[in-house]
């Protein structure tokens, strides 16, 4: 059955469910036409024209599933032709109503269904559309009826006919718009929570002060890299970042000034690293920077340059100029350990360089 149905409706999902609503509207077209022949059967309707009904209705919906099943539909703007299949359908439904005599009365619950097709899949500009063309389209049929046949099509039925249908017609446009009032409302809901949703996950990523990676999200990263490399047989580098004598600087001028030249080492820093790095405040006066796909040497020497340009940089203070310089320890992560081994020989390297004084880069073993 699963091969018949791929087979049949092919394996696309968009697509797939594209031609199960033109299935949709070939079930109610199929429904038409077994009760067309059935007042054949019994007399009410001509045989000939019911036939040729028939054929041209079942031609029009083979048409409309091949057209979608092809793909040739998704050079459209409305890949799943609901609009011009509704419009066939109810052109289907008039042509049904001017051949069943007596029993034309069934056509026009029918037409209704067609309608409310569109209150689900259709805009409420085409909606409208639809209604106008379904209510002129009737009115046409039913006055050529009465005026050509007006023994079978009497002009005060049709007169109520018309009046029945434009009021079902005239509710179906109130619920139309209803539903898309709703719609509206819920792709607002939608489109908050979406933003909600990634204003939390800015937050849990984020480093509130600096705008680089959090911790957390750095760790997850860096575990994220181990794994990588497992698989592929690189490496990578991490590197820890201390701001010298940050606490006096706090002490000296202040939390806002110590705040300011936390932004400012961030943004230098970034400036500096390449794409693919990643950047994160670890805590503190502290930061953690990732080098994907490198070797110590490189990294290093990457370190050195920032170590630089970091060193350049003056936080005015009033008319003091504040000035800062880093001390690292970097690593290359080795096969076979995890990120917190890594992790703690960076660490290590770093007081190490702090032993050694201001402005030092110390290579792990």
């Amino acid at each position: 059955m699963r091969r018949l149905l791929d087979a049949l409706l092919g394996t696309n999902p968009s697509r797939r469910m594209r031609l199960a609503q033109t299935g949709l509207v070939a079930a109610l077209l199929f429904v038409a036409v077994a009760v067309v022949q059935y007042f054949v059967w019994i007399g009410v309707a001509r045989a000939l024209p019911a036939a040729w009904w028939t054929a041209l209705t079942l031609a029009g919906m083979a048409l409309f599933f091949l057209l979608i099943r092809s793909g040739w539909s998704q050079r459209l703007a409305e890949p799943a032709l609901m609009l011009p299949q509704m419009v066939f359908g109810l052109s289907s439904g008039a042509a049904a109503y001017a051949l069943l005599g007596a029993g034309r009365g069934v056509v026009l619950p029918t037409t209704m269904v067609v309608l409310m097709f569109g209150v689900f899949a259709a805009s409420p500009r085409q909606m409208r559309w639809l209604a106008a063309y379904a209510v002129l389209l009737f009115a046409l049929t039913m006055g050529l009826c009465a005026v050509t046949q007006p023994q079978r099509y009497p002009a005060v039925l049709e007169l109520g006919h018309f009046v029945v249908l434009a009021a079902l017609v005239l509710m179906v446009l109130l619920l139309a718009a209803r539903l898309s009032r709703l719609r509206y409302r819920a792709r607002l809901q939608r489109a908050e929570l979406a933003q909600a949703l990634s204003r939390l996950r800015e937050h849990t990523t984020r480093d509130e002060l600096t705008g680089l990676a959090n911790r957390r999200h750095m760790q997850d990263v860096l575990e994220q890299e181990r794994q990588r490399c497992m698989r592929s047989g690189q490496t990578f580098c991490v590197a820890l970042l201390d701001i010298d004598r940050f606490k006096a600087v706090n002490e000296a001028h202040g939390y806002a000034v110590g705040d300011a030249v936390l932004r400012a080492v961030s943004q230098e820093a970034l400036r500096h690293v390449r794409v693919a790095d990643l950047l994160a405040r670890w805590g503190g006066e502290e930061f953690v920077l990732m080098l994907p796909d490198t070797r110590v040497a490189l990294a290093r020497g990457g370190l050195e340059r920032l170590h630089q340009r970091v060193a350049a940089l003056r936080i005015l203070h009033g008319s003091e100029a504040v000035g800062i310089t880093l001390s690292a320890g970097v690593a290359e992560h080795h096969a076979g350990e995890d990120v917190a081994q890594t992790l703690e020989r960076v660490q290590h390297a770093l007081a190490e360089a702090k032993a050694q004084g201001s402005k030092r880069i110390v290579v792990a073993v």
